[in-house]
């Protein structure tokens, strides 16, 4: 039988070096457009609060090569990583928790921290039936709590690692009518801030998780909330939403879109795409205390996505 020739590995290699080039496509803005993204269920609702931020910023940029923005959603932090990765999205605005996820799996850089409705900063809080005879966290093992999505920050993964601090062990529950484990804080999601005070409020589970602001608007809005349902714990604040670029932007376009983004808050030209960009009332740089939060916050979430996830 005549031997084969041996194969050309490093041809191969070299191949699919290029291929990889070819699918990923081009550096982050390099061809004149801006894109900003967004993980979104709801891709109308939220092109439309993304928009007029990128109308008024685009034009501001011409001096690095801007000439056109778009607007991309992803369904979820996958999509999104993939999204930055093959360069398809330039600046991504999101809540601090999956921002330094996307920060860690995907090299997006934080670019400034993101001021709503004028607050910096939400805490997260517990909350019970105030029958329930739970006073203190440490009272949850053996029952059950809500959160909302895996992707919220403020309604998982920081009264999670409240959870985690007390050493609480956790287990993933399909749904709030699954068996709890007597040795383990049973978790599931609600989906809606609505759906998870209802499970609390109705018995289904018997704690809840979410951002202080949630909690204000719903002693708002229902009289049988107020009275039924009382805090057992609030965390420590963590900063309300960031805005990230690609890892591969060049030192021009996000030193320029930093700066329009930090001149926005005085110019009245921009008061209205601010106000329909989720509230936003200004953009700021992380001082160092929080930055100190930032890093915390990005440690723990690292732990509860390893033990958890």
């Amino acid at each position: 039988m005549t031997p084969k020739p041996p194969r050309n590995t490093s041809g191969a290699r070299r191949l699919l070096f290029l291929l990889f080039l070819l699918l990923a496509g081009p550096a982050a803005a390099a061809d004149g457009v801006l894109v900003l993204g967004r993980i979104s269920d709801d891709p109308r609702r939220h092109h439309e609060q993304l928009k007029p931020l990128l109308d008024y910023v685009v034009p501001r940029m011409r001096t690095v090569g801007i000439t056109e923005g778009r607007v991309l959603m992803a369904r979820d932090p996958q999509q999104m990583m993939s999204y930055l990765r093959r360069g398809k999205v330039d600046w991504v605005t999101e809540t601090p928790g999956t921002g330094l996820l996307l920060a860690d799996r995907a090299g997006a850089r934080p670019l400034l921290l993101t001021e709503r409705s004028g607050a910096r900063e939400y805490r997260s809080v517990v909350f019970v039936r105030r029958d329930s005879g739970i006073t203190d966290l440490s009272q949850l093992l053996g029952k059950t709590i809500a959160f909302q999505s895996p992707s919220s920050t403020s309604a998982y993964l920081v009264p999670a690692l409240a959870l985690r601090e007390r050493r609480l062990p956790m287990g993933l529950m399909v749904s709030p009518l699954e068996g709890r484990e007597p040795g383990s804080v049973g978790y599931v999601f609600a989906n809606t801030d609505a759906n998870l005070a209802a499970w609390v409020h109705k018995r289904l589970v018997d704690a809840g998780g979410f951002s202080d602001q949630d909690w204000d608007q719903l002693q708002r809005v229902s009289e049988a909330f107020r009275r039924d349902l009382v805090v057992i714990h609030t965390t420590d604040p963590v900063p309300r939403a960031m805005e990230l670029v690609n890892g591969n932007m060049s030192p021009a376009v996000e030193a320029r879109l930093k700066e329009v983004l930090l001149g926005a808050s005085t110019d009245p030209q921009a008061r209205d795409a601010l106000r329909q960009f989720f509230r936003t009332t200004g953009f700021y740089e992380a001082d160092a205390a929080t930055q100190v939060r930032l890093d915390n916050l990005r440690r723990g979430a690292r732990e509860i996505r390893e033990a958890l996830e």
